[in-house]
């Protein structure tokens, strides 16, 4: 059995390259990719921290916690110094995030879950509270026998979604309101409704609450999701090493003076 011991303490899994090499992404990241790519090997972050961690919640979980490039990519760093010293002949590259790879259809391939009707991935262990990332190698490695699979179709989320945007052909990004509030620009009067309502001023977790798979979800086991945690979100925070930095502080002083029922200033 392929082992990595640095990632010992979390879920990962093996898919053929070949399966996912016809839908990659065009971003500037598929350079990175090592000639004769023959394996993925994805690796499931878990990011839930239990309920008591959310007390006075005002973002998404995913945003609870620093942003979550500078913890999961220093892990998948030293898996991918450990390969390279196991097998000096081949290469291995690490992605997070800003990847070429279908990430989900990847680690569904790989074996480690299935496929929501909300389009995000589900593990049975954790749940749907991960981060997703890969280390792509020309190594030959034995792929998961597993075809990919879905969620168990109940529809809660397609029932709860706040602006109907989970459909029977999938989801419609543009509609999502995570989406919405990452958005610049002014809200509409519709949008900080909903973030009023969901009492939530960055992204969204209202599909994932009511998703039966996520039941009894595991903890996380990374030390440092934990260390970073800050449930609730003021004007006055800093927004450096959070999940919003990379949009700039306007955008969620706009979404916090809306959850406020404020008027945005000019």
């Amino acid at each position: 059995m392929f082992t990595i011991s640095s990632l010992s303490h979390l879920p990962y899994g093996v898919s053929a390259f070949a399966d996912v090499k016809d839908r990659l992404l065009d971003c500037r990241a598929a350079a990175r990719l090592p000639e004769n790519a023959q394996s993925v090997i994805s690796v499931l972050f878990p990011y839930y921290l239990g309920e008591e961690y959310y007390r006075d919640l005002n973002v998404s979980r995913y945003a609870v916690s620093a942003d979550y490039h500078g913890i999961t990519a220093p892990i998948l760093e030293a898996a991918v110094k450990e390969l390279r010293e196991r097998y000096p002949d081949n290469r291995f590259e690490a992605f997070v995030d800003n990847s070429p790879l279908p990430e989900v259809r990847c680690a569904v391939a790989a074996g480690l879950g299935v496929l929501g009707k909300n389009a995000l991935f589900i593990n049975k262990t954790y749940g749907s509270w991960v981060f997703l990332g890969e280390i792509v190698t020309d190594l030959p490695l034995q792929p998961a026998a597993r075809a990919e699979s879905f969620c168990i179709g109940c529809e809660k989320c397609v029932k709860v979604c706040p602006v109907g945007a989970i459909g029977d052909t999938g989801v419609d990004a543009g509609r999502c309101l995570s989406y919405l509030t990452q958005k610049k620009g002014e809200l509409d009067d519709a949008v900080k409704e909903k973030i009023i309502e969901y009492n939530c001023a960055w992204g969204c977790d209202v599909c994932q609450k009511v998703c039966p798979m996520n039941t009894g979800a595991a903890v996380t086991p990374i030390a440092a999701f934990f260390e970073t945690a800050k449930a609730h979100v003021s004007a006055d925070d800093p927004v450096e090493n959070r999940a919003f930095a990379w949009r700039g502080k306007k955008v969620i002083e706009r979404n916090l003076l809306a959850l406020d029922g404020k008027e945005k200033n000019g």
